[in-house]
């Protein structure tokens, strides 16, 4: 069985057939689907689904670093009451862009740095975006993870590296904290060759696979919109290069999801989602 740990199915591009891309994932073998959101409002879409599909979507919430222009402490407490909904495994998507120019780097900053001591409280991993913002980036991963105290949960599986595109250096330091690589369709790609070296050099304990969708469709489908069932695709690639079969990368990959998102002892779960 899969997993996506990464797609945005509230979006508008799904607005006309939501439901079958469900289906198609379910078909393809895709367990479950985790669907961040970007700020206040997506929250509230994304938890819609967790309901309607329960047991199968899941959600993150949390301010994405484009959306931080106007974010300040007040919004903590709404970030708070969605985080204790029902279905939300993650605070996310959230981390630093230096690629876009939406909101100034402090203020990305401390956004970021509300939204890690939100999920430090709440004892929820982090999805974090990371865009041109490392230098920056990693090193606050590296305070907060380590002024976490033994007895918080997430001390052991922190988060996930969403879409990762850093350095080796940064990875292997990464994964010594117990972060996860979010790994898509970029590895699939023709000219993905220093991606798939830097993947090929990660633990296989520590990728989980996402779709980043309707983003960052995998070939041969690329220029379309992006789904979920486009997963094994993605699987596909990777476990090649880890000398696996695909099924045994998804079962592998689907454990470390599993695990770092907590899911185990959900009622149904990976019971019902596998027939």
């Amino acid at each position: 069985m899969f997993a996506d740990t990464h797609c945005h199915l509230d979006f508008d591009a799904f607005d006309a057939d939501r439901a079958e891309v469900i289906l198609r994932a379910k078909q393809a073998g895709v367990g479950f689907l985790i669907n961040p959101g970007v700020d206040l409002p997506s929250a509230g879409a994304v938890l819609k689904l967790t309901e309607e599909f329960r047991l199968y979507v899941y959600a993150a919430v949390g301010v994405h670093p484009n959306y931080t222009a106007e974010c300040e402490s007040g919004i903590i407490p709404s970030l708070e009451e969605l985080a204790a909904a029902q279905g939300v495994v993650a605070i996310g998507e959230i981390g630093l862009d230096y690629y876009r120019d939406y909101s100034p780097p402090a203020q990305q900053r401390r956004c970021f740095l509300w939204q890690l001591e939100l999920a430090a409280r709440m004892q929820l991993p982090v999805i974090i975006h990371d865009r041109d913002a490392s230098q920056d980036l990693v090193p606050i991963l590296r305070d907060w993870q380590a002024a976490l105290p033994t007895s918080n949960p997430i001390k052991q599986r922190p988060g996930v590296m969403h879409a990762y595109s850093g350095s080796l250096e940064h990875a292997l330091t990464l994964s010594e904290l117990g972060f996860c690589f979010g790994i898509g369709g970029p590895v699939t790609y023709q000219n993905a060759k220093a991606r798939r070296e830097l993947v090929s050099q990660l633990p296989v304990r520590n990728i989980v696979l996402e779709t980043d969708a309707p983003f960052l469709t995998p070939h041969p489908h690329r220029g379309k919109r992006n789904e979920p069932a486009y997963i094994p695709l993605i699987a596909e690639i990777i476990a090649a290069l880890h000398e696996l079969s695909p099924l045994e990368l998804g079962e592998i990959s689907t454990a470390n999801a599993v695990r770092l998102f907590n899911l185990h002892g959900k009622p149904g779960f990976l019971i019902e989602q596998a027939a």
